[in-house]
């Protein structure tokens, strides 16, 4: 019955332990997408990657590693391809990391569940602190929210996952701290938050429906938030922003966000 779940569904509910313990890898998935053939699929690429060992890693271990968590979270050639486009231009690593982010939680299930439905709900209670034991009863309901795990987990995978969670929203710059995570209030860059909005307008055509979309809780931003920086957007002519009672209209700046990606790069 699992199996079939999975054949069904895909891989989009299922729940890697592996890339989650191995963290969020941003300045090597960065060197591999900089050094991206569009001419070669995916696995020849990530064959030179092993090959060649570009990126300077310390051990081939750790370039298999690179390898499998690559293949497992993009889609280099589809879905992805404005991460590898921005990186190959040179797209500052400031306003890459967090369109990284997103993108990882096109296919993370279990991450994506987390920084919504965990670390964003704690982060505006007014927590101060996380460990990794405050996400033990959470992690425990990971079925029941719609996550498949690919075998049982014993207490020290658990443990481990619930670090590599932390560890990974600390790479991002939503917490703070070694073994003991601090929340720390998050910026999201201008062309960040406008690449967004594009990537997430293909999905939500509906102003509103993109404003109160929960993907922005990743980011640390509620409904209000949103609307307040796109006030401010229009108020400087970057995009069109218009409330009128209940009609709500919004204009970005490009059609597609492989046409912002292209206007960030000029």
């Amino acid at each position: 019955m699992k199996s079939q779940r999975m054949k069904l569904g895909g891989r989009a509910n299922v729940v890697s332990s592996f890339t989650l313990v191995k963290g969020a890898m941003i300045p090597e998935t960065y060197a591999v997408f900089a050094a991206w053939d569009f001419n070669r699929s995916k696995r020849e690429n990530l064959d030179r990657l092993r090959q060649e060992n570009f990126i300077g890693a310390t051990s081939e271990t750790w370039v298999r590693d690179v390898a499998k968590v690559i293949n497992r979270r993009f889609d280099p050639a589809g879905r992805d391809r404005p991460l590898v486009i921005l990186a190959q231009g040179g797209c500052e690593l400031a306003i890459w990391r967090p369109l990284l982010l997103w993108h990882m939680t096109r296919d993370e299930f279990l991450l994506r569940d987390f920084l919504v439905g965990w670390l964003y709900p704690a982060y505006a209670a007014g927590t101060y602190r996380a460990r990794p034991e405050d996400l033990f009863p959470y992690l425990s309901e990971v079925k029941r929210r719609g996550g498949i795990t690919e075998h049982a987990w014993s207490e020290s995978t658990l443990r481990r996952v619930a670090v590599g969670l932390l560890k990974i929203a600390a790479d991002f710059g939503l917490l703070k701290g070694k073994v003991v995570k601090r929340f720390e209030s998050y910026h999201l860059p201008e062309p960040s938050f406008l690449y967004l909005l594009h990537a997430m307008r293909e999905t939500a055509q509906n102003p509103r429906k993109l404003i109160d979309l929960p993907d922005w809780r990743m980011f640390f931003l509620r409904p209000g938030d949103v609307e307040r920086e796109l006030l401010r957007l229009h108020q400087f002519r970057k995009l069109e922003y218009q409330v009128a009672g209940s009609l709500v209209e919004l204009r970005l700046p490009c059609a597609r966000p492989r046409d912002f990606v292209e206007a960030m790069l000029a």
